[in-house]
């Protein structure tokens, strides 16, 4: 990877719960990444693994966080985001450690931050429909959120649960303080909308997950949707309602 002098400071956030079949290869992808003027660094944060995910970070990495206690994905992702703001990264990125998320696909993410066109950018794999679509029960769930965030939001986000993302400086100033926890994805789209954050949505491929588990294994049931829909309008309403909207 490039070294940081006269770079653009890039930070790969990957959160990893259980992870261990698929982290070492993500992880070996991401070193031989190279980006004309960018300086890439991938950052996993182990949220309290049962396996030996730390294990294999550590085989591959000096840079990682180990959380202490289970902060679920939205608290891993946010401490990742912590540690690119008080390092002073220009992006970072949001990846999945279960190799869903390809290496070469970080360029294209970045790119509409480099030309200043966005401050958030996500990868949706629905926009050219190339590479794993994921089920049949999650895609209906996606098109349900892309119907409410144009109702509340008026925008169109059409992959609206993707992990696959990339935040500017102004993005990580919002989202130091705040970040969803249980279901970070689609109440963050919120979040920088009433922030006045401009998102932008490029295509990407995904692949099937290497292993492990989902951190939405609910995904289809009633519950999850409610759940979501629920955390989607108490952040809408709270943000609409307070002077800062950062602060909930």
């Amino acid at each position: 990877m490039k070294t940081e002098t006269n770079s653009i400071k890039v930070l790969i956030v990957l959160p990893c719960y259980n992870e261990e079949e698929s982290i070492g290869k993500v992880l070996s992808d991401l070193s031989q990444l190279k980006i004309e003027g960018v300086y890439l660094r991938a950052l996993p944060v182990n949220d309290c693994s049962k396996d030996n995910t730390i294990s294999e970070i550590r085989k591959h990495t000096p840079y990682y966080l180990d959380l202490p206690v289970n902060l679920g994905i939205g608290g891993a992702v946010q401490s990742g985001f912590k540690y690119a703001f008080e390092n002073n990264f220009d992006i970072a990125i949001q990846l999945d450690g279960d190799g869903q998320h390809p290496a070469n696909e970080i360029k294209n993410l970045i790119e509409p931050i480099l030309k200043k066109e966005s401050d958030v950018v996500i990868g949706s794999r629905f926009i050219t429909k190339q590479g794993f679509q994921s089920s049949g029960l999650r895609r209906t769930g996606i098109k349900y959120f892309k119907n409410l965030n144009k109702f509340l939001l008026g925008i169109s986000i059409t992959d609206s649960t993707s992990g696959f993302r990339a935040l500017n400086k102004k993005a990580l100033e919002i989202v130091y303080d705040y970040y969803p926890d249980e279901y970070p994805e689609p109440e963050a789209i919120v979040l920088y909308h009433l922030n006045n954050l401009k998102i932008k949505e490029i295509p990407v491929i995904m692949l099937e997950r290497m292993g492990g588990q989902s951190s939405i294994r609910s995904f289809g049931s009633i519950y999850y949707m409610m759940k979501v829909t629920l955390g989607i309008f108490f952040i809408y309403i709270r943000l609409k309602l307070n002077g800062k909207r950062n602060t909930i």
